[in-house]
């Protein structure tokens, strides 16, 4: 599957954004999808998951009650929705699938065989 990130930018602290993953190639119904962020200067993050399933999510605690992922089968793409964005939310966001990840390494990036170009977020304070 090839996916592909979009719907970075910037925008004010307090701010919302929404980003987009696009799937080609097959449908992402039962695959784990997932976020991730690299800071400048810093190891790449953890953001966001579903499940194989798509019933269970999981996020990491810095952007719980203020980020939240979905998906649309339909259209194969997954979305982040980031409100009330803060200046360290500024990184560049990946998506990541992958069809076989064991659960314990849904947060670490490892088994992820497809991920995204990378969209830059930038918030100012």
């Amino acid at each position: 599957v090839q996916l592909q990130a979009s719907g970075g930018g910037l925008v004010q602290a307090g701010g919302s954004l929404r980003l987009s993953c696009a799937a080609s190639g097959r449908t992402i119904r039962n695959l784990v999808m997932a976020w991730f962020r690299q800071a400048p200067g810093k190891e790449r993050e953890f953001v966001a998951a579903f499940s194989r399933s798509g019933g269970n999510t999981y996020y990491t605690d810095s952007v719980k009650g203020r980020f939240t992922i979905s998906r649309d089968n339909a259209k194969s793409t997954m979305y982040l929705q980031m409100d009330s964005l803060k200046p360290e939310d500024t990184a560049v966001y990946y998506c990541a699938a992958s069809s076989s990840i064991i659960l314990s390494n849904i947060r670490t990036g490892e088994g992820y065989a497809n991920w995204g170009q990378g969209t830059l977020v930038t918030v100012s304070s």
